[in-house]
């Protein structure tokens, strides 16, 4: 299982460059996980398109959108319980240690977003990954790819994205 991750794309609605990112990057994953802040409906109505499609409330995002997505949203998908949230309001640092201690053990994949900074790490025996920021400008684009083996195991693969896609 191919999983695709983005999160704080700060944008009201979909841009030449965001259908780019989609044909090319995101389309072929077999669920696509947006962990906050993508400020607008119209974005949201945009990744509804990919038949995987889930997501969360950020902190950015515009209060329709704020109102109609959960802030925490927990998951069970071809045996692995996912967890995913955008991680503003938390308390503890490192964020991620805080994201994960929020969904607690049984879990085998959290992810967040919130920081703008990719991260892969384990809290005890929980992986917690973060893809960074899919953002046409400032720091980044990234988005990441979580791969599923057969045998459970997991393993992240982090793409930078051009910022003249399209």
């Amino acid at each position: 299982m191919k999983i695709a991750l983005i999160s704080d794309t700060h944008a009201p609605s979909p841009t030449p460059w965001m259908q780019a990112v989609y044909d090319r990057y995101l389309a072929g994953a077999d669920l696509l996980l947006h962990l906050g802040d993508m400020t607008g409906r119209e974005l949201w109505s945009f990744f509804m398109q990919h038949p995987g499609f889930y997501a969360v409330a950020g902190n950015m995002d515009d209060w329709s959108l704020g109102e109609e997505l959960e802030t925490r949203v927990s998951m069970t998908i071809g045996g692995l319980r996912i967890g995913m949230m955008h991680g503003f309001g938390l308390s503890g640092r490192p964020l991620a240690g805080a994201v994960a201690q929020a969904f607690g053990p049984g879990y085998d994949l959290v992810c967040f977003g919130h920081t703008h900074e990719p991260a892969w790490l384990d809290y005890d025996g929980v992986r917690v990954v973060n893809p960074g920021s899919l953002r046409e400008s400032g720091k980044g684009p990234t988005l990441a790819y979580v791969h599923v083996a057969d045998d459970g195991t997991l393993t992240r693969e982090l793409v930078e994205v051009p910022r003249n896609l399209g």
